[in-house]
């Protein structure tokens, strides 16, 4: 009986993704007929939430099902949603103003060095506040993935209330750009967060040559994909990227159920000041 309950437990886990996407659907559906039948002004924050952060969410809820010995509760990846994207976007608007006026010269390399170091404030902070528990690899890919989807979902809004503002409230222009970077996001800020916050864990947790070169290989490969990204800027290079920075993801979730990456083993403290370097 027990392992039956365990299994489906599992298997309501692994599917989670598919009620997150249902559930979002009808939601913003249901606030979008609202907003054109009523042309009630505002129901638009709403629709604008919403559309932001359905597709996100829903991909992180799919990692999380196919990711094994994650340990971190969802109030903590809630929390670091929100204040982890709030402090990502402000760090990056002041970084990115202050580096636009000193150095123009960087363009896209620049924007992307900054972004995703911002990304990685508030998961050092964690970090660094509980060193005691660190978790493995598995636990710093769902926190980076739920930084990554804060700040997406922030920089989305952001957008659809310039496209509102511009479009002289046209609905279906913020529909569009919703749909776009909605869709976008996952290949985006929430992927490379991830991927850059699981070889942090690793290498806090395992200190060494390896997975410090694992790290830095990594956050340089992610900064890159954000480049690219950015200085492109067409179809067919975005499909290209998010090929890429989606399988890379799914590549390294399943290295970390294969390897058994470490989860919740305890390091030195002469480990945390490498934390603090990374």
């Amino acid at each position: 009986m027990v392992e039956r309950r365990v299994v489906e437990r599992r298997v309501v886990g692994r599917h989670a993704w598919v009620a997150v996407l249902l559930g979002g659907l009808v939601l913003n559906v249901a606030v979008l007929v609202t907003v054109v039948a009523t042309e009630n002004p505002n129901l638009v924050p709403a629709l604008i939430l919403l559309g932001s952060a359905f597709v996100p969410a829903t991909f992180l809820a799919f990692a999380a099902g196919r990711t094994p010995r994650w340990e971190v509760t969802g109030g903590l990846l809630g929390f670091i949603a929100l204040v982890g994207g709030v402090v990502g976007i402000v760090f990056a608007g002041w970084f990115e103003y202050d580096e636009m006026r000193a150095l123009p010269w960087l363009g896209v390399a620049g924007v992307g060095l900054i972004e995703e170091a911002a990304k990685l404030v508030v998961p050092v902070a964690v970090l660094l506040v509980a060193w005691r528990r660190r978790g493995g690899a598995a636990d710093g890919l769902m926190i980076g993935m739920a930084c990554g989807l804060g700040f997406a979902v922030l920089e989305t809004m952001g957008y659809a209330f310039v496209t509102l503002i511009q479009s002289r409230g046209s609905i279906g222009a913020v529909e569009r750009i919703l749909l776009v970077r909605g869709l976008l996001s996952p290949a985006g800020h929430t992927a490379w967060a991830g991927l850059t916050c699981a070889a942090l864990w690793a290498f806090v947790v395992r200190p060494a040559l390896r997975t410090a070169l694992a790290f830095g290989g990594t956050f340089a490969g992610v900064v890159i994909l954000h480049a690219a990204w950015d200085g492109f800027n067409t179809p067919v290079a975005y499909a290209v990227l998010g090929v890429i920075s989606v399988g890379w993801l799914l590549w390294r979730i399943r290295g970390i159920r294969l390897t058994g990456e470490p989860a919740g083993a305890p390091a030195p403290v002469s480990a945390v000041p490498l934390a603090a370097g990374g």
